[in-house]
């Protein structure tokens, strides 16, 4: 499963990836370009199992981070879009901190109106891909329409209407047939979509809801960069952190993925597995082993 980091040039994309995945960001990157990391989802759970069975090793579940190349306004290159579109979920980090040192491309700080252009951005692109697609499938039609491509088209019409009136597609209500109609294009406004504000240190009290979050990305920087524990939560007590904005982030896209962990313990290796929710436990057992699934006998709940 794969995240999309998106965001306008100078938004703190490059240090978000770099807090999140530890792979450098040196350097401006190339047009088009976009690097990938792993980012370890810490859980407080494995911690405590792996105090318990000290083992040779502890593994969490991890999130598979894409950094995408800009989004400019009006760019119709949009080089961010096929990386996102190969994406399970999209990430946007929009910058509301005000830095005489580092530039805005639109001249001003404006959080709001960043993420109405994002948003409008990702409408446009579903816009192109719906186009494109009612064009091929009109093509199609000379040598006879299918069941599956009537109802393709029918789809692809009602997704045209709400993107004219500026709707995103997750607005649109599917039927389990319908949604399997068109899951191959992998429409943008039709992903889960988190948002995320980065902020100065004087507003990073303030608490998002709606599956928008706040962070400081400096902030979250100088706390990574502390080694000793005691004195890393001291300065987090001192700005007023409860728990690192990275590790609330990271699990809720977790969550955001549909996704959920079960572990394994024991004296070699204490470990996150990851499940989609809702799948049965012989399903569980089959990622660590296919025979566990094929041979599956029970499960015993603890708590």
């Amino acid at each position: 499963m794969k995240i999309a980091l998106l965001g306008l040039a100078q938004s703190g994309k490059k240090t978000l990836f770099t807090l999140l995945t530890g792979r450098d960001v040196s350097g401006a990157m190339k047009p088009g370009e976009l690097l990938e990391g792993v980012a370890p989802i810490r859980d407080k759970r494995i911690d405590v199992l792996s105090s318990m069975y000290n083992p040779k090793k502890t593994t969490y579940a991890e999130n598979q981070i894409v950094l995408c190349p800009d989004i400019r306004e009006n760019n119709k290159a949009r080089e961010w879009m096929a990386p996102a579109l190969r994406s399970d979920l999209l990430f946007v980090l929009i910058r509301s901190f005000e830095s005489s040192a580092v530039y805005h491309p639109s001249g001003s700080i404006d959080s709001e109106r960043d993420k109405a252009m994002i948003g409008d951005e990702l409408l446009f692109a579903d816009m192109q891909l719906v186009d494109m697609r009612l064009q091929r499938l009109t093509k199609e039609k000379k040598a006879g329409q299918t069941t599956a491509q009537a109802l393709e088209e029918k789809i692809l019409l009602r997704f045209n209407g709400a993107l004219e009136a500026e709707k995103p597609l997750s607005t649109i209500a599917l039927q389990p047939h319908e949604e399997a109609a068109i899951r191959s294009l992998d429409l943008m406004t039709r992903k889960p979509i988190l948002f995320a504000y980065n902020v100065s240190e004087d507003d990073l009290g303030e608490e998002q809801e709606g599956g928008v979050f706040s962070i400081s990305c400096e902030i979250e920087k100088e706390i990574a960069a502390i080694e000793d524990e005691e004195e890393r939560l001291e300065f987090m007590k001192e700005m007023g952190v409860i728990m690192p904005s990275l590790d609330r982030i990271n699990a809720a896209l977790y969550d955001a993925l549909g996704l959920m962990s079960f572990y394994t313990v024991g004296k070699d290796e204490c470990r996150a597995w990851t499940i989609r929710k809702g799948e049965a436990a012989p399903v569980a057992g089959g990622k660590i082993h296919s025979d566990i699934e094929r041979g599956f006998i029970r499960v015993e709940v603890i708590k």
